[in-house]
């Protein structure tokens, strides 16, 4: 997609000054948006709205904003989409259990809306120029396929959150070469976005949990690499 207008977001705040300011913002920009102000009500809108962005609040009632994520990434439909969650808390375990459910972003608040909407245009545009030169990547029993999102390993299909994928298709599609963490957070979170290097650990660990512990080596001091020969 190359404009915005193609772009659907949805807004999950139970503040609604904040909604109201960013719904403002987003249709100015000439995003297609729809709003929710709990969890429970984000996850109805989204199995029907099918939302390529949602901007988050951490902290709802009755459902946190990282419990909806976790859920939402559970949704085959949503897999793929990205998520930014907004909140006035800035202690690093929330921001680890954030990304650690496959967000993409994370902003504290106070929100400053343009300084947002450029970081939103900078994440459709990055997301918009990865070309790859093969879609689809097969190593020994493994199948990963990047058109549809989806891996198999021998006949049977595993489901990985957006971020896990993205983290084992790119290492899959340079075998045996070795890159550092800062490697990875660059290739797969982008560098407008602070992400904790304890971040890539945590992901590869999961990958690892759902293929077999063969595939992804650690190199000591070094970093991971992508074994064909597992």
């Amino acid at each position: 997609m190359s404009n915005k207008q193609a772009y659907k977001v949805m807004v999950v705040d139970d503040e609604p000054d904040i909604v109201e300011l960013l719904q403002y913002n987003l249709i100015k920009e000439g995003y297609e948006v729809r709003t929710a102000t709990d969890g429970k009500k984000a996850i109805e809108i989204a199995k029907e709205f099918l939302p390529h962005l949602i901007l988050m609040d951490i902290m709802m009632p009755h459902m946190d904003g990282v419990e909806t994520g976790r859920r939402l990434r559970e949704l085959p439909e949503i897999n793929t989409t990205f998520i930014i969650f907004l909140t006035a808390r800035s202690e690093e375990y929330s921001e680890v259990a954030a990304f650690d459910i496959g967000a993409d972003d994370y902003i504290t608040k106070p929100i400053k809306p343009r300084a947002l909407m450029s970081r939103i245009s900078a994440l459709f545009r990055r997301e918009s120029k990865k070309v790859h030169q093969d879609d689809k990547v097969a190593v020994g029993g493994l199948t990963i396929d990047k058109k549809s999102y989806t891996v198999v390993n021998g006949m049977v299909p595993i489901t990985f959150p957006k971020k896990e994928f993205e983290l084992l298709f790119f290492l899959a599609q340079n075998p045996n070469k070795v890159f550092s963490r800062d490697d990875l957070l660059q290739n797969i979170w982008g560098t407008d976005v602070y992400v904790l290097a304890r971040t890539v650990d945590v992901h590869v660990r999961k990958v690892r949990e759902k293929i077999g512990e063969g595939y992804i080596k650690t190199i000591k001091g070094v970093g991971y690499k992508f074994d064909t020969n597992a």
